[in-house]
């Protein structure tokens, strides 16, 4: 069996922004496995030259290349990465001569300087999204008359790490009801959900996808079994198609790709924060 080729987001700072465009990336490439790990702050030579060490070491364990998606400022971390024999992709130099040109100045690059611009309006937004996620979750409240999106599916189609990226990453009150038995035996939608129908998202799974899921959560369980996974994603289906809720396959979907997608469907515009 082919080992997964190591791939690195390495950063001056958390690394989310190397994290989100390597992952967008790699999904392009279904036929490649990879074994992802973030690194963060490395924010001297010195811890560059150690990151570097541990990369040349993982390619060296696997036989491959590692790749290397790279969002540090400064160069002489960036060149001492590099010395890992790695296959590095440097996030922002593509755009830095094209902007240097366009705005008349030379960039000043300060390691973490992008994660000093803090707007606290922004940050706010973000973690009120966020707790709103959480306790909107799974159908726990359903109060949801403050929600932006309402993403509508069968137990472990994806519905909550959905949510939490939409609230930490565009600031978006997102929340999530799962399809019960019950729900499914109507091709209606659930009352409580009726009143809120221009908010509704719908996502489905392959029912085979959705078994290795649940057996991973509840091993050899009723709730596993590929029978109910294909009655259940059926269902709800229909219900989707009956009462024209939009709806995505998360089976081999981003959750970056998913997001924008609810996004886009729903006319929801936010900023990346």
């Amino acid at each position: 069996m082919t080992s997964p080729r190591p791939v690195f987001y390495v950063s001056d700072g958390t690394g989310i922004t190397a994290e989100t465009v390597g992952h967008s990336l790699l999904t392009q490439f279904r036929d490649s496995a990879f074994a992802t790990e973030r690194i963060p702050f490395v924010d001297s030579v010195e811890r560059a030259h150690e990151i570097a060490g541990r990369i040349r070491e993982a390619g060296e364990a696997s036989g491959l290349r590692p790749v290397v998606v790279n969002s540090c400022v400064n160069s002489e971390l960036t060149t001492a990465i590099r010395a890992s024999g790695a296959l590095v992709l440097d996030v922002f130099e593509p755009f830095m001569s094209q902007l240097e040109s366009e705005l008349g100045e030379m960039r000043q690059p300060r390691v973490g300087q992008a994660h000093g611009m803090v707007d606290f309006d922004a940050y706010h937004k973000r973690i009120n999204a966020m707790n709103y996620a959480l306790t909107h979750d799974d159908g726990m409240s359903i109060n949801y008359d403050d929600a932006d999106v309402i993403l509508v599916a069968v137990s472990r189609a994806g519905k909550t790490p959905t949510c939490v990226y939409l609230a930490l990453h565009h600031g978006i009150a997102a929340a999530n009801y799962p399809l019960t038995e019950e729900d499914l035996e109507h091709d209606r939608l659930p009352p409580r959900l009726r009143a809120h129908r221009a908010k509704l998202f719908g996502l489905t799974i392959d029912p085979v996808r959705l078994q290795q899921i649940r057996q991973e959560r509840r091993p050899n369980s009723p709730y596993a079994e590929l029978e109910t996974c294909k009655r259940e994603v059926a269902a709800a289906e229909t219900l989707f198609r009956a009462e024209r809720i939009p709806v995505l396959s998360t089976t081999h979907t981003s959750i970056e790709e998913i997001s924008s997608k609810v996004m886009s469907t729903l006319g929801i515009r936010r900023g990346m924060f």
